[in-house]
C-alpha cells in the first residue's frame, strides 16, 4: 500500500535535507529519499572532507612559517594517509548528524532510489530490493550533480580521477596532472603540493580560477608559482590517457603539441546535473543543457514539482542549494518568499590564500559598459595581517555611481569568512555611506572591508 506525504524530497544533500526540514517546520508531512548517504556529495565527498584536507595542508605551511614567529620546530614527516582518513571520518560523523536532524523534524527517510511513476507518485527501490510507493502533493528534486566529461577527458576511477575518487587516495603519487583550474582543481593542487607531490595544472582559459576577477586570478597564480606548482594556462586540445602505469596529458600550447606524463591525473572540468534515471521525461519535467528548468520559485514545468541545488543549474554551490530549498519549501506551503538574486551568492575557494567574491567582476562591468570606481586595500598594509603573518592578498571593491556595491573580491587567509559583510551589504541594497558609518573593530582584517570602500571614494585613511 502506498504511503502518502505532503512533500517528498528526492535527494538528501545540503539542498534536499534543508528543504525537508523547512517543509516540516511549516507543518508538512515529509519524506526524503536517498540512495547514498545523508548529506549528499557536499558532506560526504565534497565541501566538508576537502576542507579537512586543506586544514592539513595549511598546517604544513604554518609549521614552515613558525621560525619567523620565534618558534623553532622541525617538520619530522608528513602522512597523507592520516589526513585523508581524518577527512573521511569527519564526513562520516557529520552524516550521522543529518540522521538526527531527520528524526528531530519527524521526516521519514527512505534509503533507496526513487523514480517518478506519475506527477503525484514515486517508486522507491530499497537497498534490500523491496519497493515502496510514495504518493505526494508536492515533490522537490535535489539529486545534485556529477562529473562533466568531454571527448578525451573521461574519468576511469583508476588513474584518471574525479574529486570524489581523489578524496580516497591515501598513498599519494609523486606527480599529478590536474586538468581544470576551477575551485576543485585548485584545492586539490594546494593539498597535494603541501604534502610533497609535484603538481601541474592545465587550464584552457587565460587564468587560474577563470570565473574570478582577473586581479584575483593573477594573485593566486603568483602564490601557486611560489609554492612550486607548475601552471599551463591558455592551452588547447587537452586530452588525458591512462597508460596502465601512468597518465599522459596532451595539450596544444602556443601552437605546439606536447605530452606530459604523471603518476595520476585529476579531471576537474565542471559538473552537470543528475537528471537521468528518475523518470523525469515520463512526467514532463523539462531539462535543458544538463539541468532541470525552473522558475524563480524553483518550480519545474510540472506544477507542484520543484528542483533545487545543482540539478537546477548554476551556481553549483552548497549554500545556494540550501537557500533554494528554503524558497521551494516556503512557496509550496503557500508563503511568498523573496526570489533569489544569484548575483548576491558568494563564491568561495578554500586554497591558501583563500578566494571569495560576490557580484560583478571588473571585466564584466567593462563589457556591460557600467560606470564604476575601484577601491583596493592590500593586506600588506593591515596591522593585524602583518602581526599574524597573514599579509598575502587584498580586498577589492567595485562601487557604482550611486555608492552601491557592484562587486567585491577578496584574496587572503580568511577571505571566505570576510565576504559575509559584503553579501549582506548587497542584499540590503546599501550604499557606501552606510559602510563609512560602520565602526569596524581594530585591529582586524575586517576593518579593511571599510577601507577598500573608502579607497574607491578617494578617502582611504590607512593606505
Amino acid at each position: 500500500m502506498a504511503k502518502s506525504f505532503d512533500v517528498v524530497v528526492l535527494g538528501a544533500g545540503p539542498g534536499g535535507y534543508v528543504a525537508a526540514i523547512r517543509a516540516s517546520q511549516l507543518g508538512k508531512k515529509v519524506a526524503i529519499v536517498e540512495s547514498d548517504k545523508l548529506g549528499g556529495v557536499c558532506l560526504n565527498r565534497g565541501c566538508i572532507p576537502t576542507k579537512a584536507l586543506l586544514k592539513s595542508a595549511h598546517s604544513v605551511h604554518e609549521v614552515h612559517d613558525m621560525k619567523a614567529l620565534g618558534i623553532n620546530v622541525d617538520l619530522k614527516s608528513l602522512d597523507a594517509g592520516v589526513a585523508v582518513k581524518r577527512a573521511n571520518a569527519i564526513a562520516e560523523n557529520m552524516s550521522k548528524g543529518i540522521t538526527f536532524l531527520m528524526k528531530k523534524n519527524k521526516i521519514e527517510v527512505f534509503a533507496g532510489k526513487g523514480v517518478f511513476k506519475t506527477n503525484k507518485s514515486l517508486e522507491v527501490t530499497m537497498a534490500d530490493g523491496k519497493k515502496e510507493e510514495l504518493t505526494f502533493t508536492n515533490a522537490i528534486i535535489a539529486t545534485g550533480a556529477t562529473y562533466r566529461t568531454f571527448p578525451g577527458l573521461v574519468h576511469d576511477g583508476k588513474l584518471l580521477l574525479g574529486a570524489w575518487e581523489a578524496l580516497k587516495v591515501e598513498k599519494l603519487p609523486k606527480s599529478v596532472g590536474i586538468v581544470g583550474a576551477g575551485a576543485i582543481g585548485m584545492e586539490f593542487a594546494y593539498f597535494w603540493n603541501a604534502f610533497g607531490v609535484e603538481v601541474t595544472i592545465f587550464e584552457m582559459q587565460k587564468n587560474l580560477l577563470p570565473i574570478e576577477d582577473t586581479d584575483v586570478s593573477v594573485e593566486i597564480e603568483r602564490a601557486y608559482k611560489k609554492l612550486g606548482v607548475k601552471i599551463h594556462t591558455g592551452v588547447e586540445k587537452v586530452t588525458a590517457k591512462n597508460n596502465g602505469n601512468n597518465v599522459t596529458i596532451s595539450v596544444t600550447e602556443g601552437g605546439k603539441n606536447t605530452d606530459h606524463q604523471f603518476e595520476l591525473g585529476l579531471i576537474a572540468v565542471g559538473m552537470t546535473g543528475v537528471i537521468d534515471g528518475f523518470g523525469l521525461d515520463k512526467i514532463g519535467v523539462k531539462t535543458e543543457k544538463g539541468f532541470i528548468s525552473v522558475n524563480q520559485m524553483f518550480e519545474t514545468t510540472v506544477k507542484g514539482i520543484y528542483a533545487i541545488g545543482d540539478v537546477s543549474g548554476p551556481p553549483l554551490l552548497a549554500h545556494a542549494a540550501s537557500h533554494e530549498g528554503v524558497v521551494a519549501a516556503e512557496h509550496l506551503s503557500g508563503l511568498h518568499p523573496h526570489a533569489i538574486d544569484k548575483m548576491n551568492i558568494a563564491g568561495c575557494t578554500y586554497c591558501q590564500p583563500q578566494v571569495a567574491s560576490v557580484g560583478f567582476t571588473e571585466r564584466a562591468l567593462k563589457e556591460k559598459g557600467i560606470e564604476y570606481k575601484v577601491g583596493k586595500a592590500p593586506f600588506v598594509a593591515n596591522g593585524k595581517a602583518i602581526a599574524s603573518n597573514e599579509n598575502n592578498g587584498f580586498i577589492k571593491v567595485l562601487m557604482g555611481k550611486h555608492g552601491e556595491l557592484l562587486g567585491a573580491h577578496i584574496v587572503g587567509t580568511h577571505a571566505t569568512e570576510l565576504i559575509h559583510e559584503y553579501v549582506l551589504f548587497r542584499t540590503m541594497e546599501g550604499i557606501d555611506e552606510e559602510i563609512f558609518a560602520t565602526i569596524h573593530p581594530h585591529p582586524t582584517l575586517g576593518e579593511f572591508l571599510g577601507e577598500a570602500v573608502l579607497a574607491a571614494k578617494g578617502r582611504a585613511l590607512n593606505l
